[in-house]
């Protein structure tokens, strides 16, 4: 794709800056603290400013843009579908819903063949913890510390990281318990076989002291995302289908970051031969064009609601625009072979290439990974795997971490960093010579973080 920018307007710039600021609230922000850069433009993996700066999108903005920006096809379908049908009550059986149903369900592993549309990953994690409620006739739900699921009422409290705490109710109905994660192990363990033998014992301790008959589901990101990018040891996800299937649990798998090429498969749970009950999804199901998201169904839950109806809906669910655009994003991933685009660059220039700048740079304390999902732990020490910067940090405590990502932007490349850790999840389109440019400057700009290391 070539990538064309606009001529610099600073004028215009300052003006969308000024309006932002008179009037957009923004999400987890101290408002007053803020100081958006404002965006002219983006194509394909690399978006500009107003001044004339471009950046290569080694964010995916939230991990979204799965096919890039301004994806022909897709901006295509949307503005076909605009001309032909806009909107319509979610009652009604419209063509594009059908085909957008039909297109995920083939993909889902599994009987996970029904599809209910939501407006994103949020309102998607929602409405399977009620379905799976409902089904069971149980309260309560197991999420992992180091997960995101979103940021509505379950949702959140469901969420392991400290964006939770400000509106955590503690009677929400969730019990939190660690997952697998070798690197920072809460279990002493030493290698990935004991990992995960000793985090499912901790997971069924868990449900046994919580009392097995009042949990009505788990939910996991099958790789945490926004967490860390911790993939699973092996054996870890089908050990917790098989406590679900002892317990008569409901087993829900997060794929909304994960999901739609984003690891290298259509969905995460692809690597690991593992079929839950329900699974949630969102971004890339159309790189975030028209917001969507929904949960895959199985036979035996969406049975629950053949008689019985099922208490939950959205005016917007399903819209035309939004099905419209995820009817063209998976076939154009099909068509152009996306997905196996981010499994080969994963595997041949991301992965070796993350390792190599490992050795290099004695702040990098791990490399974690597959596809276009890969996560550097930075760090002050290596050998005793002091974070870069403390938990949650913020201020004066999360300067190394500004630092890097103020480096990284000086060199063209938009970052995406969390805590004491900093993310390589370009666009799954990405090519050979963007990660290549990327990459080179990800490596210098870690020298402002390998200034902190001891």
């Amino acid at each position: 794709m070539t990538v064309t920018t606009t001529q610099p307007d600073p004028a215009a710039g300052a003006a969308v800056k000024a309006a932002d600021r008179a009037h957009v609230f923004h999400s987890w922000s101290a408002q007053g603290l803020i100081d958006p850069l404002p965006i002219a433009g983006a194509e394909g993996s690399y978006m500009w400013d107003y001044e004339g700066n471009r950046y290569l999108d080694f964010s995916s903005q939230l991990v979204n843009t799965n096919i890039g920006h301004q994806h022909p096809k897709v901006v295509a379908a949307i503005q076909e579908q605009a001309g032909k049908l806009c909107t319509l009550a979610p009652g009604f059986a419209v063509d594009v819903r059908s085909e957008a149903a039909r297109l995920i369900a083939e993909r889902t592993p599994g009987d996970l063949d029904k599809i209910f549309f939501t407006n994103g990953g949020a309102e998607a994690v929602e409405n399977a913890v009620r379905m799976a409620r409902l089904h069971t006739g149980r309260s309560k739900v197991l999420s992992t510390y180091r997960s995101y699921h979103g940021a509505t009422a379950a949702a959140i409290n469901l969420t392991g990281d400290p964006r939770r705490w400000a509106s955590d109710t503690a009677s929400a109905g969730v019990v939190h318990f660690w997952g697998p994660f070798l690197y920072r192990s809460p279990f002493h363990a030493e290698n990935e076989h004991q990992e995960c033998e000793r985090a499912l014992r901790h997971l069924e301790d868990t449900i046994a002291f919580e009392g097995p008959q009042s949990i009505a589901a788990i939910i996991l990101e099958t790789i945490p995302g926004t967490a860390g990018i911790m993939v699973p040891p092996p054996g870890y996800l089908a050990g917790v289908r098989e406590i679900c299937d002892r317990y008569g649990i409901v087993f829900i798998l997060d794929e909304v970051m994960a999901g739609f090429g984003r690891t290298g498969r259509w969905f995460a749970a692809d690597h690991f031969d593992v079929t839950p009950d329900l699974m949630t999804f969102a971004k890339g199901v159309n790189s975030g064009y028209v917001p969507l998201g929904g949960v895959a169904i199985s036979a035996e839950i969406a049975a629950t609601f053949d008689k019985r109806p099922y208490p939950g809906g959205l005016t917007y669910s399903g819209h035309p625009l939004a099905c419209a655009s995820a009817v063209a994003t998976i076939n154009a991933m099909a068509e152009e072979r996306i997905v196996e685009n981010a499994a080969e660059i994963g595997e041949k220039i991301i992965g070796p290439a993350l390792q190599d700048i490992a050795e290099r740079h004695p702040s990098v304390g791990e490399v974690r990974g597959m596809g276009v999902f890969w996560a550097l732990e930075l760090v002050r020490n290596r050998e005793t795997h002091e974070p870069l910067v403390p938990y949650n940090a913020s201020g004066a405590d999360n300067a190394p971490m500004a630092e890097f990502a103020a480096a990284c932007k000086e060199r063209g490349l938009w970052p995406f960093v969390n805590m004491n850790r900093t993310h390589v999840v370009p666009p799954c389109t990405v090519t050979e010579t963007e990660a290549k440019e990327g990459l080179a400057a990800l490596d210098e700009a870690l020298t402002a973080a390998d200034a902190h290391t001891v």
